[in-house]
């Protein structure tokens, strides 16, 4: 163990040495482990971010290593999970067309944010924000997400044509009218990875690598029958001149939304150096050129985006060639009589760079290239900094509270001790490191960690061991992979999101509140409707929970008291008909008078004055008042000289040392009188009789005599050393 704690406060991994064999062999064995389920997993989860399924590989690399090397936690795994990735995808396909090369780069931006976010909370020790996002809140995102995630599957278990517009509800429901175009061989795949990984699961000795196993043989049936069949053609090769004009003005009206785009990125820069030159009328006639360009480009992706549900219905016929050759292509039941086709039935796929991709079989994950990430520094651009700014705080946020979440679940079987903080910078600087190697954001992974726990990890080597084992996947095994089905990655996704649906936990949370419940309910709501703008669903449902948490704290609880049988004072609405006095008021307020409900603690003081004529004594219990601010000051002191002006004392009881402080640091301690302030009620009480004399002796809320009960005018008024 390192003695120099500045040395281990930078580097916090120093404190695992010295690590005997054993501990090395173990960690080793867990690293090796995790990895052989995190590898199908990190390229089904890139696939859920609209990324290549290799840049999952990368994020599960250098983030996994840089996470556990800086991280606070020994077990937590780091690398890409399906909440954070889905947030991801809906950061960025408003902004980029999804596995682009814009797409990728604004990837790269958003996990360097992300990362920068998350390091500075944890150097400036404000892990504590998280807070401001409520259980109830998270409870519902997770469960909106998990149902997002599921339906956004739809398309590789069913090999049906995904739409992609501002709404995920209408994708959805775009994708359910090409149900009828269900590719029956990627629903048989799907169907059976899905029966593997089921049957595998109650198998004690496949629990674990039934994930791999089912990826393997998936791979292995996919090359034995040929489940893949791709190939691609110029418009001009459709023989049908309708299908073909339909294709080609596709093509064409995407080469002219290229062209502006690139257009408008030229003259935003420039709008940034004439705006530095404060030359209004040139910028004002940019920008309005800037406005034109967007306007036609919107017109045009109109257009193209009811072209292409008419593209994606379209059949074809390929006339009998070799797949990486070019072939006429006619309608499905239109082939010419005496030409041969191949036998298969294709659809187009995609339509990129006047180019039909066409797909006549399930899909697979492809090529894949071998080799380790590249150094690549992320594009910082103002415009798109601008855009992804609240994204990348939301995915910060979340990304940190499920790993801090399951972290402290880790710290309690293993005893050690966790530091919020510290976990932050050790997720920042994953996320940064990892965005120079292109890695999209990541954090800490359920299934990761707790294989990790379960495996005997004792250090965070196991992750070092577990990103070296992804490193030589990507090394020599990515050749191994071109024929896994992306039906198997949409199985993997699918499952891993079913423990996220807990319709269970949102039931608990109405019982235990209806206020949290409602919480949980709306971000639920707000989250699917508002789909694929995620970031609404948390910012609305955090909004609400702090609304409710003010609207509960501007009206607490104030109880008026009366005298029960064993001598306490209760609330008499929840005691009906305990005596009360017609000479002494005497109230408790559950909560702390601040601004926001100070006037209500006024009103309530005076209407029960009002309701009892012949009272000339209030009594406040403050028992549950825990902090007073300087309206609630001003108002006490307001409300003392009122009810003194009435002829009507003002008296406390119970009241704490920090609501003691402020009193006496204002003067209002010294204006209500310390004869006036006492430790408890019983001696504000016994006080107040004695004042009233006679007059109180019939009372039935005085005080009973006992024989041990030292005589009022020796009772002490409150001092600061028994306050409470």
């Amino acid at each position: 163990m390192y003695d120099n704690k500045w040395l281990v406060r930078f580097f916090p991994f120093l404190a695992w040495f010295p690590v005997n064999s054993i501990v090395l062999r173990g960690d080793m064995m867990a690293g090796i482990t995790g990895a052989l389920v995190l590898v199908p997993k990190a390229m089904a989860y890139a696939q859920l971010s609209g990324l290549p399924v290799y840049f999952g590989l990368y994020t599960a690399f250098i983030p996994a290593i840089l996470g556990a090397l800086w991280g606070s936690s020994r077990q937590l795994a780091t690398g890409p999970v399906a909440i954070v990735s889905l947030m991801t995808a809906a950061a960025l396909a408003p902004l980029a067309i999804p596995f682009s090369e814009e797409y990728i780069g604004l990837a790269l931006l958003l996990t360097l944010m992300v990362g920068v976010i998350q390091f500075s909370l944890g150097v400036l020790k404000l892990g504590t924000i998280v807070n401001f996002v409520s259980h109830p809140v998270i409870l519902g995102f997770m469960n909106a997400a998990a149902i997002i995630i599921a339906l956004s599957q739809l398309d590789l278990l069913l090999g049906i044509p995904k739409g992609r517009s501002d709404s995920f509800l209408v994708d959805i429901w775009e994708m359910f009218t090409y149900l009828p175009q269900t590719h029956l061989p990627t629903l048989a795949m799907s169907v059976f990875a899905l029966v593997l990984m089921l049957g595998m699961k109650k198998i004690p000795l496949l629990a674990k690598p039934s994930v791999l196993v089912a990826v393997v043989i998936t791979t292995l049936v996919s090359f034995a029958v040929g489940f893949a069949h791709k190939t691609s053609g110029a418009p001009d090769t459709i023989a049908d001149p309708a299908a073909r004009e339909l294709v080609a003005s596709y093509a064409q009206a995407q080469a002219r939304i290229d062209d502006i785009k690139a257009d408008v990125t030229a003259k935003t820069a420039a709008l940034r150096v004439l705006e530095k030159t404060n030359d209004a009328r040139a910028a004002a006639d940019l920008n309005y050129q800037i406005d034109l360009l967007n306007l036609e480009a919107s017109g045009f992706e109109q257009q193209n985006k009811e072209r292409l549900q008419y593209i994606r219905k379209l059949g074809f016929e390929r006339a009998d060639a070799p797949e990486e050759q070019s072939a006429m292509l006619y309608l499905q039941g239109a082939v010419p009589d005496g030409v041969k086709t191949d036998g298969q039935h294709w659809h187009i796929k995609k339509i990129e760079n006047g180019t039909m991709n066409l797909t006549g079989g399930g899909d697979v994950v492809g090529n894949i290239p071998a080799g380790l990430p590249s150094f690549r520094v992320p594009a910082l651009s103002l415009d798109a900094f601008m855009q992804l700014f609240a994204a990348a705080l939301i995915i910060a946020l979340v990304a940190f509270m499920e790993s801090i979440s399951m972290a402290k679940a880790l710290a309690a079987k293993t005893k050690q001790r966790l530091d919020p903080n510290q976990e932050l910078i050790g997720q920042g600087v994953a996320n940064m490191g990892g965005s120079f190697f292109q890695a999209y954001p990541a954090t800490g992974s359920f299934t990761g960690s707790v294989i990790n726990l379960q495996a005997g990890a004792k250090t965070g080597l196991a992750m070092v061991f577990n990103g070296v084992f992804v490193a030589i996947t990507l090394l020599f095994l990515t050749p191994l992979l071109y024929h896994l089905p992306k039906a198997t990655l949409g199985v993997i996704i699918l499952l891993a999101v079913a423990g996220l649906l807990t319709p269970a936990a949102i039931k608990h949370a109405w019982k235990a509140s209806k206020a949290d419940g409602a919480v949980a309910i709306v971000t639920f709501c707000v989250t699917l409707i508002a789909a694929p703008h995620l970031d609404k669903g948390i910012l609305i449902g955090a909004a609400l929970a702090l609304a409710l948490f003010l609207y509960r704290t501007m009206k607490p609880r104030v109880a008026q008291l009366g005298r029960y049988a064993d001598g306490t004072l209760r609330d008499v609405n929840v005691n009906p008909g305990l005596p009360t006095s017609e000479h002494v008021v005497a109230m408790r307020f559950d909560g702390q008078l601040y601004f926001a409900n100070v006037s209500y603690f006024e009103d309530t003081i005076l209407e029960a004055v009002a309701e009892h004529p012949k009272a000339r004594y209030v009594l406040v219990v403050g028992d549950g008042i825990n902090n007073l601010d300087a309206t609630g000051e001003e108002v006490i002191q307001h409300l003392n000289e009122r009810l003194h002006g009435s002829g009507i004392t003002l008296v406390f009881s119970g009241l704490k040392k920090q609501v003691l402080d402020v009193m006496r640091n204002t003067g209002l301690f010294d204006e209500i009188g310390q004869q006036h302030i006492f430790a408890n009620e019983d001696q504000a009480l016994a006080a107040i009789y004695e004042w009233l004399g006679e007059t109180g002796r019939d009372d039935l809320f005085c005080p009973v005599s006992k024989p041990q009960q030292e005589q009022p005018s020796s009772l002490p008024a409150l001092e600061p050393g028994i306050a409470r």
